[in-house]
């Protein structure tokens, strides 16, 4: 079906076909087209990375200079990843956050207005007692 979409939309030739996810992919270029992933695959980026998404930002770079392909390389060769992509920069959550904002929620259960609190004060803290073995090396 996208293989079709590619197809009406720029015709048919190698740029417009689709790019088979596995080891075979060794550098960024290699991934010139959305990448299909095999069926097995059940990593964040093979389920967050549409087609919408991939046309956003193919080619693109954040601040640091780190493009979208270098990003998802990994997950795109590494077909039994649980995640799949990783962030070049702290710029990048923010550059190509259609992708990182659903694969951040997904794994943290935590979603893009969340806020992260944290109570640093020790006596809240709820810990069983040491045994005296535990208590000795302190």
């Amino acid at each position: 079906m996208i293989q079709r979409e590619l197809e009406l939309q720029n015709g048919i030739n190698k740029k417009n076909t689709l790019v088979k996810a596995g080891s075979h992919l060794k550098k960024p270029e290699d991934i010139y087209n959305f990448v299909e992933f095999p069926p097995e695959t059940h990593s964040l980026l093979s389920k967050y990375l549409t087609l919408d998404v991939y046309n956003k930002y193919r080619g693109q770079k954040d601040k640091a200079g780190v493009s979208f392909e270098q990003m998802i390389l990994s997950g795109c060769q590494n077909v039994d990843s649980g995640i799949g992509c990783y962030a070049g920069s702290h710029d990048s959550y923010y550059t190509f956050s259609d992708l990182f904002d659903n694969v951040i929620e997904d794994y943290h259960k935590h979603g893009k207005s969340d806020k992260h609190v944290s109570d640093m004060d020790y006596t809240k803290l709820n810990c069983p007692p040491f045994t005296s073995e535990e208590a000795a090396m302190i």
